[in-house]
């Protein structure tokens, strides 16, 4: 961008976002008058507030800029992790689980577990998720610094301070009330964006089907296949290995993401039942309607720019894009409006670890804590997160990789016990820690057997060693997931007399309504 003559509009639509987003956290902590206000919107938005509160859960500029990157690369088989896992996550959650989750009146995914099987797997839920949150939110903020070097020429620090303080900022003043206000202006404006480049691409060479033929990928043959082929395998890998890989690439998030704090957050503060379902599956259509342009411009851009884009030059091919068929304008309204989206998943990350910490930390040590009480605590807890989320990023330099691989933990450790333990009875407190464990565990010797036996001397033979551990990564997910099916319910169904299993029950103690649970079902509103 230093050489770009038309960088100026950019920095000035940044600084313009940049206010606007504390504005309306200033506006937002009008509203704000107690825990639940500021956790969870006082489970009021509407509508038209909460699809794209969802859909922004995870459709943030590294989204963007990471689909288009991987499809100019992979095709469409490098965004079967997303937009398409999480547009499955979106499809499985509002069918099974967000009537059950919205009728028990969560205020935290570990509220499910705490009062499912009890203190000790909420605890270890708890930690093991904010730990998580503190890499993601981290990553967001050495993302942030970046394009705040890029832009301005700042040290990388400088800018992650930046970044740190205006979304800290505005998010303890309002909460998921200015969270949800400030996702609806983003998933307007990049939506908006991604169609404006796109129509812009069809237009300059003379029609779809001539934008189509553009299209290619550096290391595959078939670039909208989105399945494992006989040329190609999946991403290299032939065999039970690349079947493994393309399993993990849908589990991901198609599983992984739905028992993660900020996406039930958004769905439990939906105003009712109905418009939570209803939230769920239009902002899962959104997701895909306009989460698979990035990726159609990333292909494109084969023919576009040529092969032989590489290094960080790669990351940027929507924003090289952008600058190639749109007037100066539009290039500096939507490269501000990307720089601007990292915040939307920072503020989504910082306020679900303070939650979690809040709600089922101290709490259990301390129940009586009055609701005022809670809200500041709540608001200490975010401003400590950023703190140390921002610590994090200055002081560790392969944190996105590092916080890729906590979610993923996700998969393997919780997302068993807590689909599973909302329709089977049988499972309990003892076979919930069994399957967390030996996920987790079964995960990195998986990983660690793979990564020494079979992805390294046999495809990358020594080297490309950050390769190899990914690799390896994503294609042990898959059978630890499993394994931590298996425990769940060997482990549960050994234990029945000695760990009693416990009925699901809502934030009160009270047996959940289980009639009607499903997406199509009468609301028990």
């Amino acid at each position: 961008m230093g050489n770009y003559e038309y960088a100026g509009l950019i920095i000035g639509g940044i600084v313009v976002i940049l206010i606007i987003r504390m504005i309306i956290g200033w506006w937002a902590s009008k509203k704000v008058e107690s825990n639940v206000d500021y956790v969870l919107a006082g489970r009021r938005l509407p509508l038209w507030m909460a699809a794209p509160s969802i859909m922004a859960t995870w459709f943030a500029a590294e989204t963007l800029m990471g689909s288009s990157n991987e499809a100019y690369q992979y095709g469409f088989q490098g965004v079967v992790f997303d937009p398409f896992g999480a547009t499955m996550c979106l499809v499985i959650a509002g069918i099974f689980v967000v009537r059950l989750a919205r009728r028990a009146q969560y205020v935290t995914i570990m509220d499910f577990f705490q009062h499912r099987y009890g203190t000790a797997m909420s605890v270890i839920g708890t930690a093991f998720q904010i730990i998580t949150y503190f890499g993601w939110t981290a990553a967001q903020i050495v993302a942030g610094g970046a394009v705040m070097q890029a832009l301005l020429g700042w040290p990388l620090s400088w800018g992650m301070i930046l970044v740190t303080v205006v979304v800290t900022l505005y998010t303890l003043m309002g909460g998921l009330w200015a969270d949800t206000a400030l996702d609806f202006m983003q998933m307007f404006l990049t939506s908006i964006g991604l169609v404006i480049i796109t129509v812009a691409i069809i237009i300059s060479v003379d029609g779809w089907s001539n934008m189509i033929g553009m299209a290619g990928a550096q290391y595959t043959t078939n670039t909208f296949a989105i399945w494992p082929t006989a040329e190609d395998g999946y991403y290299g890998y032939f065999g039970v290995h690349g079947w493994f890989y393309y399993i993990a690439a849908w589990l991901s998030l198609g599983l992984g993401a739905i028992p993660a704090q900020d996406y039930l957050q958004r769905t439990c503060a939906s105003k009712d039942e109905n418009t939570a379902v209803k939230s769920t599956f239009l902002a899962g259509a959104l997701y895909l309607a306009f989460g698979v342009l990035s990726p159609l411009i990333g292909v494109v851009a084969y023919g576009a720019l040529g092969p032989d884009v590489a290094g960080a030059e790669s990351e940027n091919i929507l924003i090289l894009m952008a600058m190639k068929y749109l007037p100066p304008v539009l290039v500096a309204v939507f490269v501000a409006v990307i720089a601007s989206a990292l915040m939307s998943t920072s503020d989504s990350s910082l306020l679900a670890g303070a939650t979690m910490f809040t709600e089922n930390i101290v709490k259990v040590y301390k129940p009586d804590l009055s609701d005022k009480e809670s809200l500041r605590l709540t608001r200490i807890s975010l401003l400590v997160s950023g703190v140390l989320s921002l610590g994090i990023a200055l002081f560790a330099s392969t944190i996105y990789k590092l916080a890729v691989m906590a979610n993923t933990t996700i998969l393997v450790g919780m997302a068993a016990p807590y689909l599973i333990g909302m329709y089977w009875k049988k499972a309990n407190h003892t076979g919930a820690i069994a399957s967390f464990f030996s996920g987790l565990i079964s995960w990195v010797i998986l990983t660690l057997a793979w990564m020494y036996m079979y992805v390294l001397p046999v495809v990358y033979e020594g080297e490309m060693m950050d390769d190899v551990i990914w690799d390896s990564i994503y294609i042990a997910t898959t059978p630890a997931f499993f394994i931590s099916v298996l425990a769940l319910f060997v482990v549960s169904l050994l234990t029945q007399k000695q760990d009693p299993p416990k009925a699901l029950t809502d934030i009160n103690g009270q047996p959940v309504d289980t009639k009607n649970i499903f997406a199509w079902s009468k609301s028990a509103d």
